[in-house]
């Protein structure tokens, strides 16, 4: 689930700041075709080698895939259901998988979709019972519980890996984020003392006094707190989101090796989760519709690295992207039509 980019009652940005992530788009997207044109003219053999490779394709497999990728997409949902639940809001897990499907498929292919797609879904899950602050810390919610889960599967990637290939270059960055990660936790730790306390208010207090947009995050902080407060407490509960979004992430990784298998190719066991885990960690950075062009080299490259032969790496990556991106953006389009003119009938009825 995508993460919203701005908090309730923020200021709203300039018609160029606006218009800046439009331009960012287009220009990474030309860019994109211009660099796989260059592919295409200088790896035609390896295109051809990968493109025999798909025709020849075991159904099994390719159903296994198609499945894994399903259970990835329940897994996907249940996060942000269980945390609706949790807020006095039931949903049936059918209508949160089309919901969070269509949210994906507007990501995925507009301009600035992200922003686009948090915006929508915020709205919707806000008028369809959750109410505004509801709907956005179920937002906040997933989308810090998909990253954790992320990093989590990204740090057993380094560890089956091994030292070599770009594991030597993800480690120190890992350690920097451990170090944040033990500075936060003694921070909360120290939250326990009232002197310290105190002191965090007085600083708080200062720049609030000074600022208004901390002055509105304070607010939009406080009622997100009180939401907090009235659902589940305790941490064990809280659990189930990170476990249902590192499901997530690791069906997803498992399409991946299924296509593989599919295709008649030995999985890079050692190498697999690494590779997956860093093509995602790129593709988070939205440079493109859907991280096209971005994640296919990433991950074709990655594989390469780990031993597999770049005809084999092409094909593997091109099926993986047909299954649990290609394939989904129709059905998200569907499930979108479908929900705002359902939307569309609900509000008529109300008037």
């Amino acid at each position: 689930m995508t993460e919203p980019t701005s908090g309730i009652g923020g200021a709203d940005p300039s018609p160029a700041f606006r218009s800046w992530p439009g331009r960012l788009w287009w220009l990474c997207s030309g860019l994109v075709l211009a660099a796989a044109a260059v592919v295409a003219l200088f790896r035609r053999r390896e295109l051809a080698e990968a493109y025999h490779l798909i025709t020849r394709v075991r159904l099994p497999g390719l159903a296994a895939a198609v499945a894994l990728e399903a259970a990835s997409l329940l897994c996907f949902a249940a996060g942000p259901r269980w945390l609706l639940r949790t807020g006095g809001v039931w949903w049936s897990l059918r209508r949160m998988t089309c919901t969070t499907v269509a949210a994906n498929a507007l990501a995925g292919t507009l301009p600035g979709g992200a922003a686009f797609s948090a915006a929508w879904l915020s709205q919707y899950v806000s008028r369809r019972g959750a109410g505004q602050v509801l709907a956005l810390a179920v937002l906040v919610a997933a989308g810090t519980a998909s990253a954790l889960s992320l990093f989590l599967l990204l740090f057993l990637g380094l560890v089956t890996a091994g030292p070599a290939g770009p594991a030597a270059f993800v480690r120190p960055v890992l350690a920097v984020l451990l170090a944040a990660f033990a500075v936060g936790l003694v921070l909360l730790g120290l939250s326990r003392w009232a002197r310290f306390r105190h002191l965090l208010r007085r600083v708080w207090r200062y720049g609030a006094a000074r600022y208004g947009r901390v002055r509105r995050m304070e607010s939009d902080l406080g009622r997100l707190v009180g939401q907090a407060r009235r659902v589940q407490p305790g941490l064990l509960p809280w659990l189930w989101p990170v476990l249902f979004a590192l499901l997530n992430w690791t069906f997803d990784a498992a399409c991946l090796a299924a296509g593989m298998w599919a295709l008649g190719i030995g999985v890079p066991w050692r190498g697999l989760l690494l590779c997956y885990a860093l093509t995602q960690v790129a593709g988070s950075l939205r440079l493109t519709p859907g991280n096209l062009g971005i994640a296919e080299a990433t991950l074709s490259a990655l594989l390469v690295v780990y031993g597999m032969a770049p005809g084999q790496a092409i094909a593997a990556t091109f099926l993986y992207r047909v299954v649990s991106y290609w394939a989904l953006q129709p059905i998200g389009w569907a499930c979108w039509i479908g929900l705002t003119l359902e939307q569309a009938r609900s509000s008529r009825r109300r008037t």
